[in-house]
């Protein structure tokens, strides 16, 4: 049985947390993850683990490539040669100010984080269905609005969803702008005498004296993976922060962030090998992945539009314990509705 518990909700952003099984029949994990498309960086930390597996070291080292193009005009997205060849399905999704939407002369909405006065604006096109009408007024203004009334040209990242030949595909589609194959950035290392929490995977809000909270959690791994000091000495003015008890220190933890352009079905296939990692008998009782969007994306989850101006946070969290069990904990901004 899932369950969602609301857990912080302050000016700066939203925390919510859920557990379930990854055997249930309901668990939401692959559609939070396949939904959830623009992924900055990725991080997992094994208490008790002093070595990567190689199937777990395989897939990090698998996580590329994605492809920057500098200065693309942004009508090449709706060109129907673009579509037929690397679209499947999608949308493109604009947020503009208020001067740029108006020069655009494109009917979109009102952000719903604009505030009394409307300063933001998001168009959303379909390309499939752009695509398939070429001759129509809709495509004519379209492609009239990006080629003459308002140019824009924008800095892209592109991944592409399969594997194979593709990449060359799309090396050759934009050798006319400038291009670059990028690969993501991987760091490893290995944590000595961590002090970790404890935690029961039962018990989302914690129990006294026997085990520490999601909340709790959440905030110790943001500790851990800003390098930040963890004992409390009264000398550190950089952090104050100690681990929460109940705790116990770990001989070594391995800690891996992945940085870059980084596909759901990659980080699909890392949560299913983390998962893994338990089916013979290990000293970890639990392990975690955790997952940042970009800021400055204009959505978060789906088509769920994503604010940018205080802060840009949406992210989320698995806790995968050796029984099966997951937490869940998802985490957005002030302008962003509630994650899913």
């Amino acid at each position: 049985m899932a369950m969602l518990c609301r857990l912080r909700e302050v000016p700066r952003h939203l925390l919510v947390c859920e557990k379930s099984n990854f055997s249930h029949e309901k668990s939401r994990h692959r559609h939070l993850v396949e939904t959830h498309y623009h992924n900055y960086r990725v991080s997992f930390l094994i208490p008790e683990c002093g070595i990567l597996s190689k199937e777990l070291k395989d897939l990090v080292m698998d996580s590329g490539p994605y492809y920057l193009v500098k200065d693309l005009p942004l009508h090449e997205l709706i060109a129907h040669e673009f579509i037929s060849t690397f679209v499947k399905k999608g949308k493109l999704i604009l947020s503009l100010d208020k001067d740029t939407y108006e020069e655009t002369g494109l009917q979109g909405r009102p952000s719903q984080y604009s505030g009394r006065k409307t300063m933001k604006f998001i168009v959303s096109i379909d390309l499939m269905d752009l695509s398939s009408k070429l001759d129509s007024k809709k495509y004519k203004r379209v492609s009239w609005a990006f080629k003459e009334k308002k140019p824009l040209k924008f800095d892209f990242l592109l991944a592409w969803h399969q594997t194979g030949a593709e990449g060359s595909t799309m090396m050759s589609y934009f050798s006319n702008y400038r291009i670059q194959e990028r690969q993501p950035k991987i760091a490893l290392s290995t944590v000595t005498d961590l002090p970790c929490p404890v935690l029961r995977s039962g018990e989302l809000r914690g129990e006294p004296e026997a085990a520490c909270s999601a909340q709790e959690l959440f905030e110790w791994l943001g500790a851990v993976f800003s390098n930040a000091e963890l004992n409390n000495e009264p000398d550190n003015f950089i952090s104050t922060y100690c681990c929460p008890q109940p705790s116990t220190v770990v001989a070594k933890a391995y800690l891996c962030t992945i940085t870059g352009f980084i596909l759901p079905e990659k980080i699909h296939l890392l949560l299913e090998q983390l998962c893994r990692y338990f089916d013979e008998p290990k000293l970890a009782p639990w392990v975690t992945l955790s997952v940042q969007g970009f800021a400055d994306s204009p959505v978060s989850w789906r088509e769920n539009e994503h604010g940018f101006r205080k802060g840009g946070e949406h992210l989320y969290n698995f806790v995968v314990f050796s029984n099966r069990d997951y937490w869940l904990q998802l985490a957005v901004g002030a302008d962003d509705d509630c994650p899913p």
